[in-house]
């Protein structure tokens, strides 16, 4: 059957699976594109970032350390920050408290990923349901005309597949997308988890240099 015969906008107004899959569309674009700025906010150069945290600690001016990470939007930042408002505190104690805020931010991280997520999967099952929603309207009209023959289901199976269609079409970019953030999350975990253990280095260093210089 040649697709142009069919008339797509009279498919979409008598057909209320694909009146939710466009609202599904919708949500997952505007999902993806504020993903998609938050994160290109949240990258960071973390080599350069703490060198620039080092220097500053090597010239004792903590306020500039601060000052540096509170410029800085990224959950790097937001995770060494923490580290340098409580710097007095105990090595272990101050470690848990990295993580923990390493934890809050991979969960700003992945927010909004979950609804990307549900809607790669349900996506397909509700243009499943308005293909078979329409399948059962076709023999339905069949049986009602009683003549017509193959063409009127013809026609109706065609219009009713088009709901399948219309649900991988969502869900297939949804899916693709939500790999690609979760990846992406991983990578910046990973990163605030390295980043911590070097800054902590970096002070216990420094602590030790300062212990040192009392000594002598």
């Amino acid at each position: 059957m040649d697709l142009g015969n069919l008339d797509f906008i009279e498919i979409f107004r008598s057909s209320f699976t694909l009146m939710i899959l466009l609202v599904c569309s919708i949500l997952a674009v505007a999902f993806m594109v504020e993903r998609f700025l938050f994160y290109r906010r949240a990258k960071v150069d973390s080599t350069r970032f703490l060198s620039r945290i080092k220097m500053a600690l090597e010239n004792d001016n903590f306020q500039e350390a601060v000052s540096i990470c509170e410029r800085d939007r990224s959950p790097v930042a937001a995770v060494v920050r923490v580290g340098l408002q409580n710097y007095k505190l105990p090595y272990h104690q101050l470690q848990e408290l990295m993580t923990a805020t390493r934890e809050e931010e991979r969960v700003k991280l992945e927010r909004y990923l979950g609804v990307l997520g549900t809607l790669g999967n349900s996506s397909p099952f509700i243009g499943l349901f308005g293909t078979v929603v329409g399948i059962i309207k076709a023999f339905h009209d069949l049986a009602a005309s009683g003549s017509g023959g193959p063409t009127v289901v013809a026609a109706g199976i065609a219009e009713a597949l088009v709901a399948t269609a219309g649900g991988l079409a969502v869900a297939i970019p949804c899916v693709m997308v939500f790999n690609y953030y979760m990846r992406k999350v991983k990578t910046m975990d990973v990163e605030m988890e390295a980043v911590s253990k070097r800054f902590l280095t970096i002070l216990a260093s420094r602590s030790e240099e300062a212990a040192a210089r009392k000594r002598a």
